[in-house]
C-alpha cells in the first residue's frame, strides 16, 4: 500500500494532508500535529517530543520518540535508528510497516528560495525564527541514504517543489525516484484544486 511521509520543508505546504489521507497512511514529524493528525507522528527533539506527550496526544494517536515518557502512550523509535532525526525515522517506520511505494514530501534538504531557514513552522515554538540561516542538511542526507539502502526492495519517490535541493549523494540510490509536485498530484489522482 502507498504511504506518504511528510517532512516540514516548505515545498509541501500546498498539498492537502486530508487528501493524502484518503489515498494512504501519512507519516509526519514534529509540529505537524498542531494542524493534522497523521497516521504516525515522530519527534526526536526533546522539547517538542515532551510537549507532544504532555499534551495527551500520544495516548490517543500513534507517536514515536527516542525516550517515551512513562504513561504517555508514546512508542520508542527503532533501536537501530535511535540517533536518527525525525524525518528519516518516519521513513523507516513507513518502510518497516511494509508500505510500497513511499512518497517523500517536504524533504527539501536545503534553504528556501531566499537562502534562509526552510521549515513550515519557522518562527513558532521550538523552531528557529523566519529568516534564520538554513539548517545544515548533511546529517539528514546521510541518514536518509542509509534508510533507503537498508530497504532496497521498496520503492521511494521524493517529490520536488520549487525549493527542493538537488542532492548528489542521493542520485545513485537505485530505489529512489524523483518527480515534480505536479507529476505527483497526477500520479495519485489528486486534482490540483485539492491543493490548500
Amino acid at each position: 500500500m502507498t504511504a506518504f511521509v511528510l517532512g516540514n520543508g516548505v515545498s509541501r505546504q500546498g498539498v492537502s494532508v486530508p487528501a493524502l489521507q484518503q489515498q494512504g497512511p501519512v507519516y509526519g514529524c514534529n509540529a505537524l500535529y498542531r494542524d493534522h493528525v497523521p497516521t504516525v507522528l515522530v519527534a526526536t527533539d526533546t522539547a517538542i517530543a515532551r510537549e507532544i506527550q504532555q499534551s495527551g496526544y500520544a495516548r490517543d494517536h500513534c507517536f514515536y520518540t527516542r525516550r517515551p515518557l512513562p504513561g504517555s502512550g508514546a512508542l520508542a523509535v527503532p533501536r537501530e535508528y535511535f540517533g536518527f532525526s525525525s524525518g528519516p525515522i518516519a521513513v523507516v517506520l513507513a518502510a518497516q510497516q511494509g508500505h510500497d511505494p513511499i512518497y517523500l514530501l517536504g524533504f527539501d534538504l536545503g534553504p528556501d528560495h531566499r537562502g534562509r531557514f526552510n521549515n513550515c513552522y519557522a518562527g513558532t515554538e521550538f523552531y528557529k525564527p523566519r529568516g534564520s540561516d538554513p539548517t545544515f542538511a548533511g546529517n539528514w542526507v546521510r541518514q536518509l541514504r542509509r534508510v533507503l539502502t537498508d530497504h532496497v526492495t521498496q520503492q521511494f519517490v521524493r517529490v520536488h517543489g520549487d525549493v527542493t535541493a538537488h542532492i548528489p549523494e542521493l542520485r545513485n540510490v537505485t530505489n529512489l525516484d524523483s518527480i515534480t509536485l505536479q507529476e505527483f498530484l497526477h500520479s495519485i489522482n489528486i486534482p490540483e484544486e485539492m491543493l490548500t
